[in-house]
């Protein structure tokens, strides 16, 4: 059987799920299509998606219940379980079609490696969407560490520009609660783009939501506030921000990374209750 043609992959998929006007078997290394047993199908593991919107999944409950499910979910024959499958692209319908009481669902299965999985979790959800800018970021992000896609790759493969790539990893270096804001919806990617590198992001980020700031007005308010750069003040590196960001990712707090010119500085942990402490305090002690 031939491999996919990756360059392709976004392409077939679009004529998977409906596209007319592409043939998917010229373009993904399709097996067959039939329906399975709803718990013969487990989550894939490289899902860029992980909030879904409760009350999107609920209509979609309701027009499963109605119609039943119309497309199907494009699943991989999974390796460690036989007879089983992964889904690749389509798990908010096996969602809500457990919802909906449904006991078998139509699938296509999909002769696809982990790479391959990935990129097509990736584009299905991108084309649709239904990813919120830090989740298409952690997706690019996994294509760039685990899969070694450079920026000018990603770009090339999701018909993205490279400025959107960069622009949109930059903002994994955020602070956690300016993510979190994002993700929830309460800031947009254009709102919080220009508190990347900025020491009080938290505190604009705040603003931005209780005043309802626009994208431009943000902007002016990060130049108001840096004003012109005075001596010996200090610059926010982007490398400093990412190792921070990973020590928030690991700790599950808030932390804070002053770097000065000669590479002195001072590393601040902040914990919400006495667990927290307790944990810093035995990772500290370890020998």
């Amino acid at each position: 059987m031939s491999k996919i043609k990756k360059k392709g992959l976004g392409r077939g998929l679009s004529a998977l799920f409906g596209d007319e006007k592409f043939e998917p078997k010229e373009k993904i290394n399709l097996t067959s299509s039939t329906k399975a047993l709803i718990g013969d199908l487990t989550r894939n593991p490289f899902q860029p998606r992980q909030i879904f919107n409760e009350e999107k999944l609920e209509e979609l409950v309701n027009s499963i219940k109605k119609n039943g499910v119309i497309q199907p979910i494009a699943v991989r024959p999974d390796k460690s379980n036989e007879g089983k499958y992964q889904i690749v692209a389509g798990e908010r319908r096996w969602l809500a079609a457990q919802k909906a009481g449904l006991h078998e669902i139509p699938i296509v299965i999909l002769n696809l490696d982990d790479n391959e999985s990935l990129e097509v979790a990736i584009v299905e959800n991108i084309q649709r969407d239904d990813l919120n800018p830090i989740e298409e970021a952690k997706a690019y992000e996994r294509l760039n560490k685990e899969f070694n896609y450079d920026h000018e790759k990603i770009a090339r493969f999701m018909s993205k520009s490279r400025s959107h790539v960069s622009n949109t990893l930059r903002l994994l270096t955020l602070p956690s609660d300016v993510r979190a804001m994002i993700e929830e919806g309460l800031i947009t990617a254009g709102q919080a783009r220009p508190l990347v590198g900025v020491a009080n992001a938290t505190n604009i980020a705040e603003q931005i939501v209780s005043k309802k700031l626009s994208a431009r007005s943000v902007e002016s308010l990060v130049r108001t506030n840096k004003g012109p750069q005075k001596a010996g003040q200090i610059r926010v590196d982007a490398n400093v921000l990412e190792e921070q960001r990973q020590m928030e990712e690991n700790l599950g707090m808030k932390v804070d990374i002053i770097n000065k010119k000669n590479n002195s500085g001072r590393l601040t942990i902040n914990y919400k209750n006495l667990e927290q402490f307790e944990l810093i305090s035995k990772l500290l002690k370890q020998r």
